[in-house]
């Protein structure tokens, strides 16, 4: 079935076979904790250069996981220490 041609498309109307799902554990975060979160896992400080809001920055994001825990029925649930170090344990045993 051919599927109708639009401006404005949705995503139950896209002839795209792929859906990319926004994965958070729907908890805020301030950048600041997120970053000494990662100093900490790393085992490294960071060289911090605070500069004012640039163009493209936002104030805040969230990740909106309903469509995930509609379609799926999965709700991440790993906090930011956890995720973290997991991430950084995984890249460093792949790249050595």
């Amino acid at each position: 079935m051919a599927r109708p041609k639009t401006d404005q498309p949705t995503p139950a109307a896209s002839s795209v076979p792929y859906r990319i799902y926004n994965i958070g554990n729907g908890s805020r975060i301030k950048l600041m904790d997120y970053i000494e979160t990662l100093e900490d896992c790393l085992g490294v400080k960071a060289k911090y250069e605070m500069l004012p809001m640039q163009d493209g920055d936002v104030h805040a994001t969230n990740a909106d996981i309903s469509r995930l825990k509609a379609e799926f029925g999965f709700k991440p649930d790993t906090d930011v220490k956890t995720g973290l170090q997991a991430f950084v344990d995984w890249y460093r045993d792949y790249y050595s």
